[in-house]
């Protein structure tokens, strides 16, 4: 069963760049505990016209003000989307993203910088105006499989779709009869984003929700690694192989940093050939079925 926008109700790009929706930032509030490196925000956004309407595992588009160094307005940056369809206010009006403040240092200058949106984002207060186009994204979304075994893989802000996910699946559709098992890397426990949450669900729902953190600053491999999704992800090898072979009810979904997708490959592909295949080609038919799906950026 493909994970695709097959008989769903799909919505496209309903606002574009050149005539965005406007919204109003309705809540705004740090995710991260004290001490952590870098500040990230779960951000509440209204939407004013019925007609944005999403699915998760789609994207919202952000245009920060301003022009760029060419003198244009800035051409809007991606966010996946953090609440279900009916928004964190139940009633579909609003959009919610995860989003962490980039900082940099100018190579140049040696100067402290931030990112043009993201700082624009988690700098917002309620009732400002925000430029917004989307929705899009039509391959990230939920099998339509009310029998599935999610497999979750997260680092950072990736965590985003997972939690429009996971409290769609649990708290919206009554079809829903399957499991989740989320692997879930961060660099200090301190950025554990919806810590709660995911504990609650942990709580809530017993053996249908598994969650297995990787904190790399934290935690270390049994010969003295950091410890990173792969890493967790290895200490689980045969169940998830056992998963991935013998479950056709079995999705894998992935979003992260980009970087993220050469390590699990390393541990995947031994995994493979430990089983007598090439990772490659099994990823590749996994991926047409709609059991492997990845989003990085």
């Amino acid at each position: 069963m493909v994970a695709t926008a097959e008989k769903r109700e799909l919505v496209l790009n309903v606002y574009r760049p050149n005539a965005p929706l406007i919204g109003k930032c309705v809540e705004n509030y740090l995710l991260v505990k004290e001490g952590a490196p870098g500040r990230t925000h779960h951000i509440v956004l209204s939407l004013p016209d019925p007609a944005y309407k999403y699915l998760e595992g789609q994207s919202v588009g952000i245009i920060p003000p301003g022009q760029d160094e060419k003198g244009k307005p800035h051409k809007p940056r991606l966010y996946s989307i953090a609440s279900t369809q009916r928004g964190d206010d139940g009633e579909g009006k609003t959009v919610s993203l995860s989003v962490k403040r980039a900082e940099h240092t100018d190579k140049e200058t040696g100067e402290p910088g931030v990112g043009v949106c993201s700082s624009f984002l988690t700098d917002l207060k309620p009732g400002d105006d925000v430029q917004i186009t989307g929705p899009s994204g039509k391959t990230f979304l939920l099998p339509e499989d009310p029998e599935a075994t999610l497999v979750l893989i997260a680092t950072g802000t990736g965590i985003a779709p997972f939690r429009a996910f996971i409290k769609h699946l649990f708290e919206e559709d009554p079809t829903f009869k399957g499991n989740i098992w989320l692997f879930f890397g961060v660099p200090t426990t301190s950025t554990l984003l919806y810590h709660e949450d995911l504990e609650r669900y942990c709580q809530l729902y017993g053996d249908r929700f598994r969650v297995d953190y990787a904190i790399s600053r934290e935690q270390q491999t049994d010969d003295g690694r950091k410890m990173y999704v792969q890493n967790r992800m290895a200490q689980y090898e045969d169940e998830l192989w056992s998963l991935l072979q013998t479950n056709e009810h079995s999705y894998v979904y992935i979003c992260g940093l980009k970087g993220m997708e050469d390590g699990i490959a390393e541990f995947m592909g031994p995994m493979a050939e430990r089983n007598g295949m090439e990772w490659k080609s099994y990823q590749k038919s996994l991926k047409k079925l709609g059991r492997w799906n990845e989003e990085t950026y």
